[in-house]
């Protein structure tokens, strides 16, 4: 009489472990992709930081294309060196921040870098803002400050965040990087350009003066020389006329 019901207990035994397991397994979320940002024992104002970022394809059909990052106050886009990352793909500053791009990566595989900040700031956390853009032209924005933007299990596109230690004793802000624009040109100053000079109006040579002078004498010296001849011829003319008469 025993038996039996040991084996019905058994077999019940069995199908609610059955059940159980079934019902965990089709219930089960997804896990959640990330992108994430480390230093590891990262302080504020350190200088020669290197970051690893990552960022978790949620596509099963294309490949991760570009990384597009938005910096936090406090990091210009001067201040950032790229390290290393996917096979063929470069680094570029942009206004905000940098891209990261290149050939698709394969379906389903993250994407890693890694880049240089020339110092900290002064804070207690630091959030890349990240666009995370696919071969097939879908974006997903990790752009969200918490996990209040998802569905209540993590499961939203938060930030990458990194979490900085306070600065070490003595830790000084270094002065900023000029940005292209700000650069000092290295070219010599071009000299003020002198006003341009009118030509003088050249002095007429001393000896055309005398020339002149000469000449109108010698116009007046001949005139007189014509008057006196008239006169006299006018004269002996006249003297000789009444002689005969």
């Amino acid at each position: 009489m025993h038996r039996p019901t040991l084996a019905r207990s058994t077999r019940r035994l069995g199908v609610l472990t059955a059940t159980a397991l079934a019902v965990a397994v089709a219930t089960a979320a997804p896990a959640a992709a990330h992108a994430e940002v480390e230093a590891e024992g990262a302080r504020a104002l350190d200088q020669n930081v290197e970051l690893t970022f990552s960022a978790e394809s949620e596509s099963a059909s294309a490949g991760i294309t570009k990384l597009e990052v938005i910096l936090p106050k406090g990091i210009a886009p001067a201040d950032v060196t790229y390290e290393e990352g996917p096979k063929g793909w470069r680094f570029a500053a942009t206004g905000r921040g940098y891209t990261v791009s290149g050939p698709k990566l394969a379906v389903g595989e993250d994407a890693e870098y890694e880049v240089t900040v020339r110092q900290l700031p002064d804070a207690e956390s630091l959030v890349f803002k990240t666009l995370q853009s696919y071969s097939d032209g879908k974006v997903d924005r990790w752009i969200e400050l918490d996990d209040s933007g998802g569905d209540g299990h993590g499961h939203g596109h938060p930030a990458p965040r990194l979490d900085l230690k306070p600065a070490a004793p003595g830790a000084k802000l270094v002065s900023p990087t000029p940005s292209p624009s700000e650069e000092p040109s290295t070219a010599a100053p071009s000299a003020e350009p002198s006003a341009e000079k009118s030509p003088a109006p050249s002095a007429k040579p001393a000896a055309d003066d005398t020339d002149d002078d000469g000449l109108l004498l010698a116009v007046a010296l001949g005139i007189g020389a014509v008057v006196l001849v008239l006169g006299g011829g006018l004269w002996w003319w006249r003297s000789r006329r009444e002689g005969s008469a």
